[in-house]
């Protein structure tokens, strides 16, 4: 049974940072893709990190260089740190899973992320940052 459970979220004020987790089980790093895409209220799903089996990383463009992606083997977590954080980025965070067939490229596998299309989800997590 694959199971995703994110925790780490809060509040935060601008400028600040966080650092989200999700534990992962039931699946293996080498053989999915994982990563985060979040939703602000009123807002369309974004797709915000994903590291695919090679360990490759894509961001999207409004987290580049603020956010690092990582993922810890040993103890089958995802992270996402987030830096220098904006009031934008206040929304709930999910992480996700897919098998790599699906994704052609990084590209799509991100734009998936905001679709909500992956296939395992976690029930996600507040993150709210304040001026």
């Amino acid at each position: 049974q694959v199971q995703l459970v994110e925790s780490g979220g809060g509040s935060v004020q601008a400028g600040g940072s966080l650092t989200l987790s999700c534990a992962v089980s039931g699946i293996s790093y080498r053989t999915y893709y994982v990563g985060w895409s979040r939703q602000a209220p009123g807002k369309e799903r974004e797709g915000v990190a994903v590291i695919d089996n090679d360990g490759r990383i894509s961001y999207a463009d409004s987290v580049k260089g603020r956010f690092t992606i990582s993922h810890d083997n040993a103890k089958n977590t995802l992270y996402l740190q987030m830096n220098s954080l904006e009031v934008e980025d206040t929304a709930t965070y999910y992480c996700a899973a897919d098998s790599p067939q699906r994704w052609k490229s990084l590209q799509t596998a991100i734009e998936a992320l905001g679709e909500g299309i992956y296939k395992y989800w976690g029930q996600g997590t507040q993150v709210t940052v304040s001026s």
